[in-house]
């Protein structure tokens, strides 16, 4: 015996089979995803869309990621962004590599080291360049920018600007290696 259970709104039947399965498969995504499909709304005007998605992925993911801030293609978050937090006016580059319970946000910077070609894209916020790699628990805080290929290990807390193609952790963090490139 079948039963096909429909919830009526006004002016709208839908089936729940077909609702229930496509919450599943909406619950699927991770926060990335949601994230690519708020920042689409976003930008098409679609503010109060946009708001509830920010809403869901706070709700499902425990993570912050406001439609406001610059994800670039294929960047992907660990265990779908679980705790993740980004500030609402970060840029994080393509095919970067976001762990659980990162921290990137804004904040005054307690450190010196400055590299001049970042300057022309400094901003209050970090700024993360492509193919950046952020293991578990890293914290990146205050208008610094991290250059492209990147390493940073689990639970480091940055503070300053880090060169492309190297390896940083520790609290605070600090360079303890380089990254060799292969070339294709």
């Amino acid at each position: 015996m079948c039963l096909i259970h429909v919830i009526y709104i006004p002016a709208i039947a839908i089936d729940y089979k077909v609702g229930k399965g496509l919450v599943l498969e909406l619950n699927r995504f991770s926060a990335v995803n949601k994230y690519r499909v708020e920042r689409w709304c976003y930008l098409h005007h679609l503010k109060l869309a946009a708001w509830l998605i920010r809403c869901w992925i706070y709700l499902i993911h425990n993570s912050y990621v406001p439609y406001t801030c610059e994800i670039g293609e294929g960047t992907v978050f660990g265990y779908k962004g679980i705790g993740l937090v980004i500030h609402s006016d970060s840029k994080i580059g393509k095919n970067c590599v976001i762990g659980t319970n990162v921290t990137i946000g804004g904040g005054t910077s307690g450190c010196h080291h400055r590299i001049e070609e970042f300057d022309k894209i400094r901003q209050h916020v970090p700024v993360i360049g492509n193919g950046v790699s952020i293991a578990t628990g890293a914290k990146i805080l205050g208008p610094i920018v991290i250059g492209e290929n990147a390493v940073i290990g689990a639970n480091a807390v940055v503070l300053c600007d880090i060169p492309r193609n190297t390896v940083w952790g520790g609290v605070p963090a600090r360079q303890i290696g380089e990254r060799e490139l292969l070339e294709d």
